[in-house]
């Protein structure tokens, strides 16, 4: 400690070669082990998730978990009618690939959480969105990636499934006016371990070498 506060900690190079790593085999989970997760686990990595930055330090992420069997079956009907929807946008050799994919875990995670954005928080009292309000949206979307972060650091598999009316599912969870649906994610120990995104694997999309450039002007 320096003048009563912590000495900022140093990061070797042995640690940043784990963190890519971790960052590597952070993947979009879509094939769950049913085995249930250790008691306290999801609260523990929102709590990190909550180390995420926001808009004028507003906080803004509201992490619901969907244990309700009622209430899962209806986020379950919501997929199916969605994903019915998106495979008649399709055609051709593409949709018989769409047919085949499993773009959901909706049927084993043990683990269901639905992460919300509350626009009506007065945190923060706006600073830094009076021009740019999705900003809260933004900072949910952080929270989210952390707690993917810590979660695959425990050897936790998580999947983001947005083929789903977000209407139905704010109203099957009955959640506070102004909470608005940013993410619902599937949790659970992934059947298999892959490095590589599955849509890469299977041929839907390859890496976009654009994603990696950096442009000057």
């Amino acid at each position: 400690m320096t003048d009563g506060n912590w000495d900022a900690p140093g990061f070797d190079a042995p640690f940043r070669a784990r963190f890519e790593e971790l960052l590597r085999w952070r993947r979009d989970v879509r094939e769950f082990r049913t085995e249930a997760l250790p008691d306290g686990i999801v609260e523990k990595l929102v709590g990190l998730a909550a180390l995420a930055p926001s808009v004028g330090y507003s906080q803004p992420w509201r992490f619901v978990s969907v244990e309700d069997e009622a209430r899962r079956a209806a986020v379950r009907e919501s997929f199916e009618q969605a994903n019915q929807d998106a495979l008649e946008g399709y055609g051709g050799e593409q949709k018989q690939l769409y047919a085949r994919l499993k773009l959901e875990g909706l049927d084993r995670a043990p683990a269901q959480l639905a992460v919300f954005t509350d626009h009506g928080t007065e945190r923060g009292h706006g600073l830094g969105r009076q021009t740019m309000p999705e900003m809260l949206d933004y900072s949910t979307v952080t929270a989210i990636h952390t707690f993917w972060l810590a979660a695959r650091s425990h050897g936790i598999g998580v999947g983001w499934v947005s083929i789903l009316d977000p209407d139905r599912v704010t109203a099957a969870l009955e959640v506070p006016q102004g909470w608005h649906l940013t993410a619902y994610l599937c949790v659970g120990y992934p059947e298999a371990e892959e490095d590589r995104p599955k849509l890469q694997q299977v041929g839907w999309e390859e890496k976009a070498a654009e994603s990696r450039a950096l442009l000057k002007r």
